[in-house]
């Protein structure tokens, strides 16, 4: 969570009166209504940094849609983003992919419009870095952060790597999905090419080329938060309530 239980802005909570509790954080109304004196609990602002890794690679940008997942990505990062600002968490972020994106937490507005404007550039033929940026990244975390992924998962062992990184830190996946990936049209066998290594390989029609359930099992056994956004369907309802209930819900856009 990005917020406790301490003396703050927002009240969480009234709870039985312990020896050394100050006397101003008493709860008349309730004192009064059970007559046993109960004090009152407000959000306490932790300034947990908040690193953000988003996935630049080719298969992100491929997309049978009119919004990719690229797209979408950022949308939901940029919003994410001014929402840990808005609890004073700073921001970081790593670009996935090839190019060179390391933007140091900060708690600076600016900054992050700063990299989403840079980020709207894209290529065609970007591989994934997913997984050596998370195993670059973990070393240098010297304190408990918040990271919030915004990947398609298609690298093999992205989910291993983030099991690895939840056992230290709070981690959040914002799984994207193009309806193509979750059924190929058509029956039989075919033949297609990976976008972002140009690797051909034969898949079965009907199929989905991803097995969600087996991917939302094993993230969910390492100890890591899931969600899955189809770029063609409604999401922000359930993005709210998803980090509403791990704390991003004030504020986030």
């Amino acid at each position: 969570m990005l917020f406790r239980s301490g003396s703050g802005i927002d009240y969480v909570q009234s709870r039985l009166y312990q020896a050394g509790d100050p006397i101003k954080s008493i709860d008349w109304r309730v004192t009064a209504r059970s007559t046993k004196v109960h004090v009152k609990e407000y959000e306490a602002q932790r300034r947990i940094p908040a690193w953000f890794l988003i996935d630049t690679s080719a298969s992100m940008v491929v997309s049978s849609l009119a919004r990719s997942k690229y797209e979408l990505a950022l949308h939901v990062a940029g919003g994410l983003a001014l929402a840990c600002l808005d609890r004073t968490s700073p921001v970081g972020v790593i670009g996935c992919g090839e190019r060179e994106l390391h933007v140091r937490p900060s708690l600076s507005k600016n900054l992050v419009l700063q990299w989403l404007l840079r980020m709207r550039r894209h290529a065609h033929d970007e591989r994934t870095q997913l997984v050596r940026r998370i195993t670059e990244l973990r070393p240098t975390l010297t304190a408990r952060s918040i990271i919030i992924v915004c990947s398609d998962l298609h690298e093999p062992g992205a989910v291993h790597a983030l099991a690895l990184l939840a056992q230290q830190h709070e981690v959040a996946v914002v799984q994207f999905q193009d309806p193509s990936e979750l059924l190929v049209a058509g029956g039989g066998f075919l033949r297609a090419q990976q976008a972002e290594t140009g690797r051909t390989f034969v898949a079965r029609g009907h199929r989905p080329l991803l097995d969600g359930a087996q991917v939302e099992a094993d993230l969910r056994r390492g100890g890591v938060d899931h969600m899955l956004v189809r770029t063609d369907q409604p999401f922000v309802h359930r993005l709210r309530q998803f980090f509403k209930a791990r704390g991003l819900g004030r504020g986030a856009r």
